[in-house]
């Protein structure tokens, strides 16, 4: 039941807003009774912690997929990374805003904030990774790929956050190269051909 109740509550998510996400509608969604949701979920935050957890545990899978599905050579490895970030963020805008909304700085102490603080954080070691294979490659610069991962995670979200919210059109071109050129450091060379 656990399972429906959070199948239920993403839902809701995908088709709204996070603010519509009450232990009632979530019920109603899941065809149950509210009580029913106690053993599973304290509450609706506790319901939300899951939902974000399992979304960033789907993004952190689609990056993997993408960059293993790229190949061998670390920059396209990146691109695939950067890329299949702003994929996700595009197909589950509520989702997303979710993710890095309100729910990512509750005022939570105790385990749900101990919980918090690994979220994202399988998604920036897979940047930090495909970074770090730049750098060996000879493609980036970066003397820190912990430091220029963090950049790089901030300038996607940044544009995924302005698509979910501004709703702007769809990426004009190819954003993710140069973003991710500049943000990775990456040199000349591949980077801008």
């Amino acid at each position: 039941m656990r399972a429906d109740i959070l199948a239920a509550a993403t839902g809701l998510i995908d088709r709204g807003d996070e603010r519509t996400l009450t232990l009632r509608a979530v019920a109603r969604q899941a065809g149950i009774a509210v009580p029913s949701i106690y053993p599973h979920f304290a509450d609706r935050p506790a319901i939300m912690l899951a939902l974000v957890r399992e979304a960033f545990d789907e993004l952190s899978g689609r990056l993997v997929s993408a960059v293993d599905a790229a190949g061998d050579d670390a920059e396209d490895r990146l691109y695939a990374a950067c890329t299949a970030y702003l994929d996700y963020a595009d197909a589950h805008p509520e989702r997303y805003r979710a993710m890095c909304g309100e729910m990512a700085h509750p005022a939570a102490g105790g385990t749900a904030g101990q919980d918090l603080a690994s979220l994202g954080a399988q998604t920036l070691r897979i940047l930090v990774a495909t970074l770090t294979d730049c750098v060996t490659a000879g493609y980036s610069t970066s003397a820190d790929p912990w430091s220029d991962a963090i950049a790089l995670r901030a300038g996607l979200h940044g544009l995924a956050h302005q698509r979910s919210v501004a709703h702007v059109p769809a990426r004009p071109g190819d954003l993710v190269r140069p973003i991710a050129a500049s943000l990775s450091r990456l040199g000349p060379g591949r980077a801008t051909s």
